[in-house]
């Protein structure tokens, strides 16, 4: 592994000998009288043992936690750790080593997270530290060029360096800082901000006003625009608890689960239908959306939430919700007709520990799936043992509807209620019989007399009807037929239409007690199985051994119980940190660790640490309530500040990464859908839950599909003008407004969506026959609510429902001049104009972006 420079001397000197001339040989003269120089700058050659420690102790590492970067052509920070006489010159921050005084070296500073904080993946283990330092007071022995491997330093290993990772590490609750302007702090969440901010030299933002807090907070809780009068209900009351009391009651709505919830549905790749060609709809599936909009407005323990998904049917008590929310494990893709059913399986799996090892703890365990993970510690026999905790479960069908039924419907009914059905299912069985006896004795008077082809057509029970008709009045009376008819009439509709609870889940369903072997699976190959492993957690987090125990019904393994009781242990470092960053996320639209689903070495550090884990701790602490960390976050003044930029910290930090305001945002994409139903006056609020609707989609958009406008139904007004969260997610067929503003990738779990601007979003939001209709919607409410066409009053009006405030003068001067130049110059009805103003209004960015 060690090379000494005079090897590296000697192929120089190789190369002149085989005639390399003119520019190469000037260059390469060059280079030798620069090692030269900087090896008569070298200390004496180390002592044997030296050079033994330097090679046991202290390359090892070197070469896992810094070679990586500091190393090769351009290593980072100007800063070579495998040249000797480099690592002494020091980088573009100086000399990482003082010889003269070992304890003020840079690079022994770095690595005790003094000044910079080295290695970025997480401080060294105390026994790494300690034998650095002892390298440098040895006098930094080792020689004078170490030579790396050009294709790379391999994978990371599990070991004390990647434990002590900051996201591995036990969460423990650090002291809130206190900082010298103690009266901005109004919780511990300021103090941990401003205690950053003070560091940098850079004063947090003013209060934003009033008016802008409360669309602010009506947005961020329930994703719907507040009313005028809501507005100024807030703006105008000046009693000291009055923000408070606004987050209480936004806390306490309904609507509040409707937008909370779909931040989850994104996490859990929620769609109600399979992909692929048929892309046939999941039956149930709506049930588990509405679970989940119960949870955020219950404030269900985040904990209980967990563990009701990936175990509902493993817990002590059983119940049709935590039925229901296994429905987890059925939201993804499912393949009707595969052409490896095998890896069709093995792909269902994985989509599952995807979603699970990304979406509760932050680990890319996926990457691992055909070998070792190159970027985290975590070795591919890892990938197999997480897997093996679902390698039970059955696959969600086979093909058939009849097997998706089998494999993936439990019923829910309670023992009354499956009383009832039965009763019903035995009076509809009854009666089928009845009927098909009837038409029996009937077509058994007739078949003997047919002749040639027609008795082989009266063989095929669909053919009878019309075989008989052909003889009227000469086998069978017209009376007789019409009787005959109507029997057959109602029978084909009972056997269309048998007894169907109504009280069933999508679920998760596993093989019985006994688990089938998991093997490691070469090249990730189901066709080529390896080593057999049993069910075990990621050995980088040192976590016990799962204790797994079948449950009592003898229907399933207990694997996922134990799986579920590691995942929300408070012992876990990852399952608090990871929900806390999410929470974050969606209040600010950007967490303290900006990759939400990645946690890993690779993933960005948390821009607060300390924050972060105070959060986690506080987290647990309270119960793992939701709304415990909501009422934290909006109660602080981080939350509350101003969005507007200032010259200084702009310069200092363009990214806002100190938190010195609060960042805009643009709508999300149901948002957007649910404000222009908001302000016209049309959404329908007072229903919730239950099966989806299907909005109107463009006869154009609908002809894209394989089979045009199969799958998807028409729901009447006002159900379709529920909020989105309610309509129908066919994974072949976005609805194009959605789509248009950056709706979740349903394929897969989606931490974040990204606000994109491209020209369909403006195109759809001036032509489409959505925006037109909605736009004469709210023509026709601005009418109704001003009968006395006084058209400033509309104007007004219009704009403030739009963007919440109310309209300066001289943006009503120009609303009305809008709409007099349409009805003057374009030649426009005065009904027409107004609608084309109010699509302009529902075009403002004021309507799009918060603050």
């Amino acid at each position: 592994m060690l090379q000494r420079r005079d090897n590296h001397l000697g192929r120089v000197w190789c190369l002149l000998a085989s005639g390399i001339v003119g520019g190469l040989l000037l260059a390469t003269w060059t280079g030798i009288q620069t090692i030269a120089a900087e090896d008569a700058e070298a200390s004496p050659q180390p002592e044997a043992a030296d050079l033994a420690y330097f090679e046991s102790d202290v390359l090892p590492i070197l070469s896992q936690q810094c070679f990586r970067c500091h190393s090769g052509a351009e290593p980072k920070g100007g800063l070579d750790l495998t040249v000797r006489a480099h690592l002494i010159k020091g980088g573009d921050s100086g000399p990482a080593v003082d010889l003269d005084d070992p304890a003020a070296s840079l690079l022994l500073e770095a690595v005790n997270y003094e000044s910079y904080e080295m290695p970025p993946t997480g401080k060294l283990a105390p026994k790494q530290i300690a034998t650095l330092t002892d390298w440098v007071k040895r006098g930094l022995p080792m020689p004078d060029h170490v030579e790396i491997a050009d294709e790379g330093h391999g994978e990371p290993q599990v070991n004390e360096t990647t434990k002590n990772h900051w996201a591995f590490r036990p969460v423990e609750q650090p002291p809130v800082p206190q900082p010298s302007a103690a009266d901005w702090v109004a919780n511990p969440i300021d103090a941990f901000v401003l205690a950053r901010l003070e560091e940098a030299g850079i004063e947090p933002n003013p209060p934003a006003d009033r008016g802008t807090l409360v669309r602010r907070l009506y947005y961020d809780l329930l994703g719907l625009p507040p009313t005028p009068e809501q507005v100024r209900a807030f703006v105008e009351d000046d009693s000291p608890d009055a923000w408070e009391r606004l987050v209480e009651e936004l806390l306490d709505s309904p609507h509040y689960g409707e937008h909370w919830g779909r931040y989850w549905l994104d996490l859990v790749r929620y769609a109600e239908s399979n992909s692929f060609e048929r892309d046939n709809p999941k039956p149930f599936v709506w049930k588990y959306r509405d679970y989940v909009i119960r949870s955020f407005n219950d404030d269900k323990p985040y904990d209980r939430f967990l563990m009701e998904q990936i175990a509902g049917d493993e817990l002590d008590e059983v119940t049709p919700e935590t039925i229901i929310a296994t429905g987890f494990y059925r939201l993804g893709l499912w393949d009707d007709e595969p052409a490896d059913p095998l890896l069709a399986f093995y792909d269902g799996l994985d989509d599952i520990v995807t979603t699970t090892s990304q979406g509760f703890l932050g680990l890319s365990m996926n990457c691992c799936r055909c070998h070792s993970h190159k970027l985290d510690p975590l070795p591919q026999a890892d990938y197999y043992r997480f897997l093996a905790f679902f390698r039970n479960v059955k696959h969600y069908g086979v093909r058939s509807d009849e097997s998706v039924r089998e494999a993936s419907i439990r019923s829910i009914a309670s023992p009354e209620e499956q009383q009832r059905f039965q009763a019903e299912l035995e009076a509809y069985n009854a009666r089928v019989q009845e009927l098909r006896g009837q038409l029996d004795a009937i077509e058994a008077t007739i078949e003997p007399k047919l002749k040639g082809g027609e008795r082989d057509d009266f063989k095929r029970d669909s053919q009878r009807q019309r075989v008989i008709r052909k003889h009227i009045g000469d086998l069978i009376t017209r009376k007789a037929f019409k009787e005959y008819a109507a029997i057959r009439k109602e029978w084909t509709d009972l056997r269309n239409h048998p007894p169907r609870s109504a009280s069933q889940a999508l679920c998760v369903k596993e093989n019985g007690v006994d688990c089938p072997p998991t093997h490691v699976l070469l090249r990730g190959n189901p066709h080529v199985p390896g080593d057999v492993v049993e069910p075990a957690f990621p050995e980088v987090l040192t976590a016990p051994a799962p204790q797994i125990v079948p449950p009592a019904h003898g229907e399933s393994s207990g694997r996922r119980r134990a799986l579920a009781e590691w995942i929300t242990s408070p012992e876990n470092p990852l399952a608090a940190r990871v929900m806390v960053n999410r929470i974050w996320q969606w209040h600010f639209g950007r967490g303290l660790v900006r990759t939400p689903n990645n946690f890993g070495l690779q993933g960005e550090r948390p821009t607060h640490p300390l924050l972060l884990d105070w959060l986690a701790a506080e987290f647990v602490n309270r119960g793992w309530s939701i709304k415990a960390m909501h009422r934290l976050i909006l109660h602080s003044n981080t939350y509350r500040m101003s969005s507007q930029g200032r010259e200084e910290p702009l310069a200092a930090d363009p990214q806002n990464n100190l938190l010195w305001r609060f960042d805009m945002r643009r709508l999300r994409a149901e948002e957007i859908r649910d404000s222009i139903l908001a302000v016209n006056g049309s959404l329908t609020l007072e229903k919730m839950y239950g099966p989806s609707i299907y909005v109107k989609i463009p006869e154009a958009v609908l002809a894209g599909q394989s089979r045009p406008g199969q799958g998807w139904g028409e729901t009447p007004l006002p159900d379709r003008n529920r909020r989105s969260v309610y309509i129908h997610i066919k994974r072949s067929l976005p609805v194009p407004i959605l789509a248009a503003f950056d709706s979740a990738d349903t394929d897969f779990t989606c931490p974040v969506r990204f606000a994109t601007t491209q020209p369909t979003q403006a195109l759809g939001m001036l032509n489409s026959d959505f925006l037109n209709e909605q736009a004469a919607e709210f023509a026709a409410y601005l009418t109704k609510q001003v009968p006395d066409g006084d058209r400033r009053k509309q104007v007004r009006l219009a704009l403030q429902r739009t963007m919440q405030r109310p309209a300066t003068d001289a943006e009503t001067d120009r609303g009305v001049e809008l709409i007099g130049q349409l009805q003057s110059e374009h030649g426009l009805s005065e009904e027409a104009a107004l609608k084309y103003f109010c699509l302009m209004a529902l075009n403002l960015n004021e309507f799009v972006y918060l603050d």
